[in-house]
C-alpha cells in the first residue's frame, strides 16, 4: 500500500552521476546502502503529499513540463535535517530559478485544488537531494567526512519532472522538461 506520493526534480546524467557516486561510495563503506536498496533516483522532492490522486496530477505536471526548460544546478554543500529520519543531503545553491520553479508548481497545485502542506510552502521549502536516509547517528560524522572529499561544488541542470509512488519507490510518470512527450 501506498505512503505517499512525490514530485521530483531529476538531473541530467552528469549531475545524476555526481549523486551516485555519492550514493556509492557510502554503500561500499557500509555507512548507508537504503538509497539504493529502495531502487531511487537522484532528486529533489518538490512535493509530497499522502493525499493526492496522481491521474489528476499527471495532467498538472506535463502542462507545467511544456512550459518550462531545464533548470541548471549547483550543489554546493552537505546539510543534514533536524528530525529523526537522520537524512544527509547535498543542498543546491537556492537561486532565484529553483525557488521560482518549485513556487510555480506550487501555484498550478494550488490552482487544482491540491493542498500545499507546510514544508513545501514557498517561505518553508528546503531544497535537497537526498544522499543518506536513516543513517546510524553513529556514522554521521564519518559520512560527513567521506562526502567532505567530494569536489563540491558539482553543477549540472534539472532536466525532467516525475511523479513517484512510496515506498517502494516506484515512478509513475514523468517529462521532460519544455517537451510533451512522457519519458
Amino acid at each position: 500500500m501506498s505512503q505517499g506520493y512525490a514530485i521530483e526534480l531529476y538531473f541530467d546524467p552528469a549531475l545524476e552521476n555526481q549523486v551516485l557516486k555519492a550514493w556509492n561510495v557510502l554503500a561500499r563503506r557500509q555507512i548507508s546502502t537504503q538509497l539504493i536498496e529502495i531502487e531511487s533516483r537522484p532528486h529533489i522532492t518538490l512535493f509530497s503529499s499522502q493525499f493526492i490522486d496522481p491521474i489528476k496530477l499527471e495532467s498538472i505536471i506535463r502542462n507545467f513540463a511544456a512550459k518550462l526548460e531545464s533548470l541548471p544546478l549547483s550543489f554546493s554543500s552537505i546539510g543534514t535535517l533536524p528530525n529523526d529520519s537522520n537524512v544527509l543531503f547535498l543542498a543546491p545553491t537556492p537561486s532565484t530559478s529553483l525557488l521560482q520553479f518549485q513556487s510555480q508548481l506550487c501555484d498550478a497545485l494550488k490552482k487544482e485544488g491540491v493542498e500545499i502542506g507546510e514544508e513545501y510552502r514557498q517561505d518553508s521549502w528546503i531544497p535537497y537531494c537526498s544522499v543518506a536516509q536513516e543513517l546510524p547517528k553513529s556514522r554521521m560524522a564519518e559520512a560527513f567526512c567521506v562526502l567532505r572529499d567530494l569536489k563540491l561544488p558539482v553543477s549540472g541542470y534539472a532536466t525532467d519532472i516525475g511523479l513517484v509512488e512510496f515506498s517502494p519507490v516506484r515512478e509513475l510518470f514523468s517529462y521532460v522538461l519544455g517537451n510533451t512527450a512522457e519519458t
